[in-house]
């Protein structure tokens, strides 16, 4: 099955054998009728299992060619359950450019738990070696990654994580399986914020993994009943019912964030953009190799440097709207140095670009020249 079709199809066979419904159900309920105790047709307690949920995990499992797919609250309750498989003393190798929220889990909460994290740049997949000890049980990977738009080499940081026996772990909210799939690239798991262009329309939060070992998978499915970081039947049905227009989604955001990318570039008041499809992009090669297209967030920088001026440009925007969070089909712009990563030290957030000039546009899927019409105003 090709990947559009998957995205309509992909694990959504006789989901409702009650009555035919095309649609998945929304089940809300939080328990199940048993004949006898233990006798049930496959449910007894919605923390541990629905049918709403149990649909979308098929498809998230499909959509990512992996075996087991899981749902949780949120993409950091997914994160956080994906940590749990570890213990005190253990290490990660993590991207030293990653989202604020996962800095903030790793350094915040599991840090005090005896987790050691070393924030590593990955461009070059050879600077991971000289980090790995004993100790060393994951590597933590995000590409593109939030917001510097980096690219890292899967099939490289694969080959050094299946030498040393490490996990490699991959979030994959940035780029979706539409445009990679990092579990063909070697990767051992595969986490999303569903939030973002999984459920793509701005309503829902919700986070995902998907795997294909099944000693991991009965871990992972273990700490999610028993921590019940779980989502609703309702925001299961919205992320699944997204899914469905990921494909169509993605191929206008990529089309429009190039227009936007390849404009920014040309403007005079304009100092760097960041987008992995510019030929000018550091490892723009292989986006190319890994990637369908190149995604549909582009960061900037002005050419004055100004936390000032990047403030008064977000403020007079009028079609993109000054938000958190992404992958909507509307188009967002924010401020990563005082928004999404203010939990990073200004020292750490410096080193890896995110200064305060620095903005981050999430692409969405309006007409472009509506969207370059309202950036050229709010630059001029």
């Amino acid at each position: 099955m090709k990947f559009n079709t998957k995205t309509i199809h992909g694990g959504q066979h006789n989901i409702d054998p009650a009555y035919g419904s095309v649609m998945t159900p929304i089940y809300q309920t939080t328990t199940y009728s048993q004949t006898s105790p233990g006798s049930h047709k496959g449910f007894e307690y919605s923390r541990g299992g629905n049918p709403t949920r149990s649909a979308l995990e098929k498809s998230l499992a499909s959509i990512e060619n992996g075996k087991h797919g899981l749902a949780f609250g949120s993409g950091l309750a997914a994160i956080d359950a994906i940590l749990k498989t570890l213990k005190p003393g253990d290490e990660v190798i993590s991207t030293s450019d990653l989202y604020g929220g996962t800095y903030r889990l790793f350094n915040r909460i599991f840090k005090e738990f005896g987790i050691q994290f070393h924030f590593v740049g990955m461009q070059d997949a050879e600077t991971l070696v000289s980090h790995i000890n004993d100790k060393t049980k994951m590597i933590w990977v995000e590409t593109p990654t939030n917001p510097m738009m980096s690219i890292i080499d899967l099939e490289a940081v694969a080959k050094v994580s299946r030498k040393h026996k490490l996990l490699l772990a991959v979030d994959n909210t940035f780029a979706t399986a539409y445009l990679q799939q990092p579990l063909d690239y070697g990767a051992d798991i595969v986490m999303h914020s569903a939030t973002k262009y999984l459920g793509g329309h701005s309503d829902v939060v919700l986070g995902s993994i998907v795997v294909n070992d099944d000693s991991l998978a009965e871990k992972l499915y273990f700490i999610q009943n028993a921590s019940g970081a779980i989502p609703g039947p309702m925001d299961c049905f919205l992320v699944l019912r997204g899914i469905k227009t990921l494909h169509v989604r993605m191929q206008r955001h990529c089309e429009n964030a190039k227009a936007v990318a390849e404009y920014l570039k040309s403007h005079p008041k304009v100092q760097n953009v960041y987008w992995p499809g510019l030929k000018t992009h550091p490892n723009h090669d292989i986006a190319k190799k890994q990637m369908k297209d190149f995604g549909g967030m582009v960061s900037f920088t002005t050419r004055d440097n100004s936390y000032e001026k990047a403030i008064t440009f977000l403020e007079k925007l009028k079609v993109f709207t000054l938000a958190e969070s992404l992958g909507g089909v509307e188009s967002l712009a924010g401020h990563p140095a005082s928004m999404t990563h203010g939990s990073i030290p200004k020292t750490e957030r410096e080193n890896t670009g995110i200064v305060d000039s620095l903005i981050r546009l999430s692409v969405g899927i309006e007409d472009k020249a509506d969207l370059i019409e309202d950036l050229e105003q709010a630059l001029g």
